[in-house]
């Protein structure tokens, strides 16, 4: 199971044909997905026309994509309230800038816009060493090698800790996909926004399991009963 997976099988079982994407970079997801209505966010896409071509050529379905060359804050305050006034989002992937306030702002941005059966699915949240943990300068100090997942891991627990109107788990695959639904969480969390902020690699270790809701990959074909 990973993101490409999941977000096929969903759209494939729960019609959520309508697809938000954020934090594109090479296409690597986007171009991949069957969707009839498909938003693209990303302030620096990493490919060009000639790509778009061949990859509408294999997916005929990315004929229709929209692309918005932008950071995603920019998308939800120009674009978004237009784009989905009468087309709720039915799934969506969150994977944009890997640190904790960035992935928050998306996650709860793209809520307000969800459909009541959607599905937003986060990459990134699961990170198995500290150096994945660490800050963007870090992993820019060591020239951008290595795995970086940064401290998504801190907006799970926000979203578990202060939304009573969502249900978030952690599937243990691909970094960790957080996936976030409406409705009545499974269980909830009691920490403050000033203590998630100051919690360390370390805290994180010694709990992740549950402090992500931490799942089996295969938890979400009976979740999802797919």
């Amino acid at each position: 199971m990973n993101r490409i997976s999941l977000i096929r099988l969903l759209i494939k079982k729960h019609k959520l044909n309508n697809y938000l994407e954020i934090g594109v970079f090479n296409g690597k997801v986007l171009f991949r997905v069957k969707a009839t209505f498909k938003i693209a966010v990303d302030p620096a896409f990493k490919f060009d026309a000639l790509r778009k071509l061949g990859k509408t050529f294999l997916n005929p379905y990315n004929l229709f994509n929209r692309y918005f060359r932008k950071t995603s804050d920019r998308f939800f305050a120009e674009d978004a309230p237009a784009l989905f006034a009468h087309r709720k989002i039915g799934i969506a992937l969150v994977d944009g800038m890997h640190e904790y306030q960035f992935a928050l702002r998306d996650v709860e941005n793209t809520l307000r816009y969800l459909d009541d059966n959607g599905v937003i699915i986060m990459h990134d949240c699961n990170p198995l060493t500290p150096e994945a943990a660490g800050s963007f300068e870090a992993w820019k100090a060591r020239d951008f090698t290595g795995q970086w997942n940064g401290d998504v891991w801190k907006a799970i627990l926000y979203l578990r800790s202060t939304r009573p109107d969502v249900h978030v788990f952690v599937l243990d695959c691909d970094h960790g996909l957080g996936v976030i639904t409406k409705g009545t969480p499974e269980s909830m969390l009691s920490y403050t926004p000033e203590e998630i902020a100051d919690f360390t690699y370390a805290d994180f270790d010694r709990s992740r399991r549950e402090w992500l809701n931490l799942k089996p990959a295969g938890h979400a074909h009976s979740f999802f009963g797919i």
